[in-house]
């Protein structure tokens, strides 16, 4: 796929003056004080005479990354810290900064050096002419091995998997949805903020499947960095909520990510309960259906946290007393479960037939309240 140029336009308005803020360069970062200071030297360096400011939105990392960007902001009025407390996400951080800046053009860009900063003013170039709502950094335009060697082989395999999967969703002629590397007209963002997803780290996707009306996009190619410090921010648990994002999407926003992704681990504690339940037959259905229960509700519970609410994630003192919270809330429809089932397997079909039909009594109040109380 060869990369776009924007067609000139003679009545786009006249470039910001130099006495406004143009550019907002948001950065997501955990984890990674020791770029900090590195990065805002090559912005400062590629960006010239824009007039800019860079956000660092920090998801209160450990290693001090918000103190050292506070530290730089108390001399140079240009640098600014978002220090997100009980919140974490890279999609939520970039949506923060964006709706936090008052330029008219925003970059998002990795705090770990692995994207090429020396794009910023093509990028920008393709914004002010007023041909493009959207310039991304793309890792496959400028050739297939972009970023195999950053990446390494089974990375890149899936972030071609990733792409394909996003482009059959987005409908759109853009060779890299995934990329974290993109500059976008702020008003395009502000219009659909409200039903972006907080949670996941795809945001340039969610950012194009939310619109209205489809973007003029350009995709300008760059060679995927080495990693030089901070942590990673891909999991299995990201996956999970990409794969969440896409069915959302696909269902128009109908289904949420997080609502999908709670059913899916659902389907999973599903599986669970059914194996404890054929495990205890033994000791009678009824026990046997109970203790499957509080399994699955267990299974549940911890899954939810590192994938569903990863965002949210309850750890210490304050998961114990979230399970516990868990477990009331879910031990209300537990009768319910437990006397369904046995209802079912008293009348003849097979046991996971009852045991089935007790679990989906309980899901959807499970949902609702835990989602609330527990996250």
């Amino acid at each position: 796929m060869g990369c776009r140029l924007p067609d000139s336009d003679p009545t786009a308005p006249a470039a910001s003056s130099a006495a406004a803020l143009e550019l907002t360069v948001v950065v997501p970062t955990f984890n990674e004080r020791a770029n900090v200071r590195k990065l805002i030297r090559l912005v400062e360096a590629t960006l010239g005479q824009t007039r800019w400011q860079v956000i660092f939105v920090d998801d209160d990392s450990p290693d001090g990354t918000a103190a050292e960007v506070k530290a730089v902001a108390a001399v140079d009025p240009r640098v600014q810290c978002l220090h997100r407390v009980g919140r974490r996400g890279l999609a939520g951080a970039v949506i923060e900064g964006i709706m936090a800046s008052a330029a008219p053009f925003v970059a998002v860009m990795d705090g770990d050096l692995q994207h090429d900063e020396t794009l910023l003013p093509a990028m920008l170039d393709a914004l002010r002419t007023g041909g493009a709502d959207l310039a991304v950094g793309s890792r496959y335009c400028g050739g297939p091995d972009a970023d195999a060697s950053a990446l390494g082989a089974r990375r890149e395999a899936g972030s071609r998997l990733a792409n394909w999967l996003g482009r059959q969703v987005l409908k759109a002629d853009l060779s890299d949805p995934m990329s974290g590397f993109f500059m976008v007209r702020r008003s395009a963002v502000e219009v659909v903020a409200p039903r972006l997803s907080t949670s996941g780290f795809k945001v340039l996707f969610d950012i194009v499947a939310s619109q209205d009306r489809p973007l003029k996009i350009v995709e300008l190619p760059y060679t995927f960095r080495a990693r030089e410090a901070g942590d990673s921010k891909l999991d299995n648990g990201v996956v999970v909520q990409y794969l969440g994002l896409l069915v959302a999407k696909l269902s128009k926003d109908v289904i949420s990510p997080r609502f999908l992704m709670f059913a899916m681990v659902g389907a999973s504690g599903v599986v669970v309960h059914l194996a404890i339940l054929r495990s205890l037959l033994d000791i009678g259905f009824s026990w046997a259906q109970t203790l499957a229960a509080i399994g699955a509700m267990t299974s549940n519970y911890l899954i939810n946290n590192a994938v569903t609410y990863r965002d949210r994630r309850l750890r210490g003192l304050k998961l114990i007393s979230g399970y516990i919270k868990f477990c009331v809330l879910c031990s209300v429809p537990l009768a319910a479960n437990v006397a369904v089932a046995t209802v079912v397997f008293e009348r003849g079909p097979a046991w996971w037939v009852a045991g089935l039909a007790g679990a989906v009594v309980a899901a959807a109040w499970n949902y609702v309240t835990t989602s609330k109380a527990v996250w």
